[in-house]
């Protein structure tokens, strides 16, 4: 039997449950595994034969291959009166963070009638929020970056509605401002900026006022800091003379 991998992502009670399951092969990367539906069919046909048979489903990894293994899962599970939440089937398809996890520990709750302790209830969004809270300020995702985190390709092809798509984007954008805004106002001190000459002239308009002599933009006063001396160069050009003799 395969062992477990030293970090699954999974409560101990799942990990356990799964290599006694005896599957055709052991979960290294739960959302990348999981993401097909293939595994999840072979765990529920441990259950229930006669409504999963593996022979109907695809390993590919494929969008459209994804889409219609859990189409198949949704369908065998609604004769028995169980359901998967649709949050947690599209983030698996789409790999996004935790769905994968969170929907493996609910097939575990339907099929053993077991509770996990220490379980948070599933985010709505799945995104990599917790991860970048791990992260120093200066790793985190840039404003495009996560977007890219957040927004998977497979997302767009699944639903390729622009302005869906166009809204999700704004979604992600916001949420990554609102949390770069929270972590300037708990770290104020942190981001150490060296005024610029337009913030000086924005803070000392009469600095910068124009006048008939040029040379007072320059002047020194009390306002504007240290004075600024300008020497003049005189350059003297050579007399040319003429090519050509009259």
């Amino acid at each position: 039997m395969a062992l477990a991998p030293k970090q699954t992502g999974l409560p101990r009670e799942v990990v356990k449950w799964l290599q006694s399951l005896d599957l055709s092969f052991y979960p290294k990367n739960v959302r990348r595994d999981f993401s097909n539906g293939y595994l999840v069919a072979e765990i529920l046909s441990h259950y229930y034969n006669q409504d999963f048979q593996m022979q109907s489903y695809d390993r590919g990894v494929s969008l459209s291959a994804k889409q219609r293994n859990w189409s198949k899962i949704e369908r065998s599970l609604q004769k028995h009166n169980l359901h998967l939440m649709k949050e947690m089937i599209d983030g698996s398809i789409h790999c996004k963070p935790g769905a994968a996890e969170l929907l493996v520990q609910e097939v575990y709750t339907i099929l053993t009638n077991r509770s996990i302790r220490d379980v948070q209830g599933p985010a709505s969004d799945f995104t990599d929020q917790e991860y970048q809270e791990l992260l120093p300020t200066l790793a985190r995702s840039t404003a495009s970056r996560a977007i890219k985190n957040n927004l998977r390709m497979t997302e767009v092809m699944a639903e390729p509605d622009i302005s869906t798509n166009q809204r999700k984007a704004k979604l992600i954008l916001h949420r990554h401002l609102e949390h770069k805004a929270a972590d300037r106002a708990l770290n104020p001190g942190r981001l150490k900026v060296k005024a610029n000459r337009c913030r000086l002239a924005a803070k000392n308009p009469e600095c910068f006022a124009s006048s008939g002599d040029t040379t007072s933009k320059f002047s020194s006063s009390s306002t504007c800091g240290a004075a600024v001396s300008f020497k003049e160069i005189r350059v003297h050009q050579p007399v040319r003379r003429s090519l050509l003799n009259y």
